[in-house]
Formats: C-alpha cells, structure tokens, sequence
C-alpha cells in the first residue's frame, strides 16, 4: 500500500474516532451534569458544528484539488 495512501485511509478513520469519542464525552457530561433535553441538543449542536466544519473543510481542499 502506498504510504499517502494508507496515511489518509488513517486520518479518516483516526479521527472519525476521535469524533465518535467526542460524541461519548458529550453525552457522559450531559447526562451527568443532568443537562436535560434541550441541555443535550446544544452540546451535541456545538460538537456537530465543529465536526460540520471539519467536514466541509475536506470538501472545499478536495474540490480544489480537482479543478
């Protein structure tokens, strides 16, 4: 496998990780701060901002890269 190769196919997984660990702690701490429904919604909303941006981010560079 080539080394480029397996360095994205690691990134991708590598930080869909870390996002699914930042979904658990998220939760952890809504759950024990006793956040409630609405509480929750606007932690996972700010996490999901940032994970938005991230994703939109490797769109825009891969559409750069392709024009």
């Amino acid at each position: 496998m080539d080394p480029q190769a397996f360095e994205e196919l690691m990134m991708t997984v590598l930080v869909g990780g870390l996002v699914l660990f930042m979904a658990f702690i998220v939760w952890d701490l809504a759950k024990k701060s006793k956040a409630g429904r609405f509480g929750t919604m606007i932690l996972f909303l700010a996490l999901g901002l940032g994970v938005l941006g991230f994703v939109i981010k490797t769109v825009v560079i891969a559409g750069m890269e392709g024009v």
